[in-house]
């Protein structure tokens, strides 16, 4: 049959009403359970659908919020500002600038324009390579600098760099640099304190730092604000007892011996008798805090307050004192002090000219080894380590400063009379200058010690009794003897006000033995003796070339810090010396 027959049959087919699919080309071969197997899935699809909507929307609904505003909304911190620091007439001695801190996306700068990036580097003072090597970061945030000055950070706002931001932070500037730095301190960058009265008043400078909520867009601009967490509170104000004219005498006059001598380091301290307030504390070498790029260890060290060393002479007051006090002596009591040495066991201890035989207030005045060695052999050993530990030697200073030493002083068990006789002048005991002037507070007081505050105080302290007030009366009377002609310090006198101290030179051990040729000259000392408002202690380390002793590097030291402190304090004079009278002859001590 012809392709044409076929056509005309089917069509005549239908038109009989023969169904269309009853013809063998159009019949369905499929199964029927595929039709319903189709069916199914879609309705699974759909049922998952309907399931997940549920899930997303019901049950995940925190969740999806939060990853969400992770995308756009962030938490910006506001810093407090960190509280000053005055000294005790309210001149500022550290405050906080605000400056800006400089940032970066690393992925908006990849295609930055190299001269701006050029430009940037210069602003930021940093070299081409080390800025690329920031940006290099696999990280999403990168600090560029910190603490930039907010005119350079215009600058660089200035340039328009995609992905470059600024953040408000503070940095610490001292207005007196170098002249109280051991005392104040300074900040790290992130603003917490790292030496001295920085470090010790960290809690309460600080402040509470607060933030905030803000939606941001992709170039971490600022789009809404969203809402406020915690509002920032500002650190607390620091009042110190510092007196800034007195800080800049002492640091001028140390600076100035320690040149003059040729010394390696030197230090001073000066304590307001009747307040127990540190007035000024000055060490050189020093630094200056707002540049620490060049600091060394050398110039970090608070010498006043870290080193020990052997006070020598100054030591010799408390074993006279004690004895006085024990009324085992009087200031007129005799001894025999030989041609200048004196043996015990296979030790012999030296006075530096002979005093034959002299009474107490000489043996102070002269400085007589071994005057003092006999008044500390009639004691017992107990009662001299109880007496420097009640003074504060070997204990650990409460303060609140950081870095305060303890010293070392040896139980009294172990001392055998060679060694009790060389601790009775200054020799096996270690202090501090600071500990050594706080000491002497039982001289210039009545016989009490009081503590020392590195912050003003309003309210004067009660003490503790370490010796009579007559006791130390009569002390002050041999002290004053030191400065007067025939004295170990006559240096150390003031014009038109009565002084008095004592001088201490003691040798540096090195490998384990004194040193020939190394020493540490100290003088400690009060004024005006009538009624004492000063106590001073100076102390130089190493004095070049022949003059080393005490009277002599240290004295003068005290007599220059003294004379402009009680001047500025507007101290009543209280004698008629009108310049400082050295005989040719004056005895110097050596040990």
């Amino acid at each position: 049959m012809s392709r044409g027959s076929s056509l005309n049959s089917s069509r005549v087919a239908a038109a009989k009403g023969v169904p269309f699919s009853k013809s063998p080309v159009l019949a369905v071969r499929l199964p029927v359970w595929r039709s319903r197997v189709v069916l199914f899935v879609l309705f699974a699809a759909f049922a998952a659908l309907a399931g997940r909507a549920l899930w997303l929307q019901g049950l995940s609904t925190q969740f999806l919020q939060k990853q969400g505003e992770i995308r756009y909304a962030r938490t910006i911190d506001l810093p407090a500002t960190r509280g000053k620091i005055t000294d005790r007439d309210g001149q500022v001695l550290a405050s906080s600038l605000p400056v800006k801190a400089i940032w970066a996306i690393p992925d908006d700068l990849q295609n930055a324009p190299k001269a701006k990036l050029k430009e940037l580097a210069r602003l930021l003072e940093i070299s081409d390579f080390e800025l690329q090597k920031k940006l290099d970061s696999d990280r999403s945030f990168v600090y560029l600098k910190r603490q930039v000055e907010p005119e350079v950070a215009e600058q660089i706002a200035k340039l328009g760099l995609e992905g470059i931001q600024t953040r408000k932070e503070y940095k610490r500037y001292y207005p007196q640099g170098e002249v109280t730095t051991h005392v104040v301190g300074f900040t790290n960058v992130e603003d917490i304190g790292q030496e001295s009265m920085e470090l010790a008043q960290q809690k309460n400078l600080v402040g509470q730092p607060g933030s905030r909520r803000v939606i941001k867009d992709r170039l971490g601009r600022i789009v809404e604000d969203i809402q406020s967490v915690r509002e920032p509170h500002d650190g607390k104000d620091l009042t110190l007892s510092i007196d800034s004219k007195i800080q800049y005498i002492a640091f001028t006059q140390v600076k100035d011996a320690v040149e003059k001598f040729h010394a390696k380091a030197g230090a001073a301290v000066v304590l307001d008798v009747h307040t127990g307030e540190v007035l000024a504390l000055a060490n050189w070498p020093t630094y200056n805090p707002n540049d620490r790029s060049k600091l060394t260890g050398e110039q970090l060290r608070n010498r006043v307050m870290t080193d020990t060393f052997e006070p020598g002479s100054s030591l010799k007051p408390f074993t006279v004192g004690l004895a006085l006090d024990e009324k085992r002596i009087t200031p007129h009591t005799m001894f025999d002090t030989g041609n200048g040495s004196m043996v015990i066991a296979d030790h012999v201890i030296h006075d530096t000219h002979p005093h034959f035989v002299i009474d107490v207030q000489t043996i102070i005045q002269k400085s007589s080894n071994i005057g003092t060695s006999k008044i500390a052999l009639g004691m017992p050993s107990q009662d001299m380590w109880e007496m420097f530990t009640k003074v504060g030697f070997g204990q650990q200073p409460k303060w609140g400063f950081p870095g305060a030493v303890a010293g070392r002083v040896r139980p009294y068990k172990s001392w055998r009379p060679v060694e009790q006789a060389n601790m009775s002048f200054g020799q096996g005991i270690s202090v501090s200058l600071i500990q050594l002037a706080r000491a002497y507070m039982i001289f210039a007081r009545d016989g009490d010690i009081i503590p020392l505050s590195f912050q003003k105080v309003h309210e004067a302290p009660h003490g503790t009794q370490v010796i009579s007030a007559k006791t130390a009366a009569q002390m002050r009377e041999m002290l004053e003897m030191v400065t007067q002609p025939g004295g170990s310090a006559v240096k150390a006198q003031v014009p038109g006000y009565r002084v008095g101290g004592k001088t201490g030179t003691a040798q540096k051990v090195v490998n384990g033995r004194y040193s020939q040729t190394k020493y540490i000259g100290n003088f400690v000392g009060m004024a005006p003796m009538t009624n004492p408002r000063f106590i001073i202690a100076v102390m130089i380390d190493e004095p070049g070339g022949p003059v080393h002793v005490g009277g002599d590097v240290a004295g003068p030291v005290f007599s220059a810090l003294a004379a402009n402190a009680l001047r500025a304090k507007n101290v009543t004079p209280d004698s008629t010396l009108t310049h400082i009278i050295i005989p040719d002859n004056a005895a110097q001590e050596k040990m």
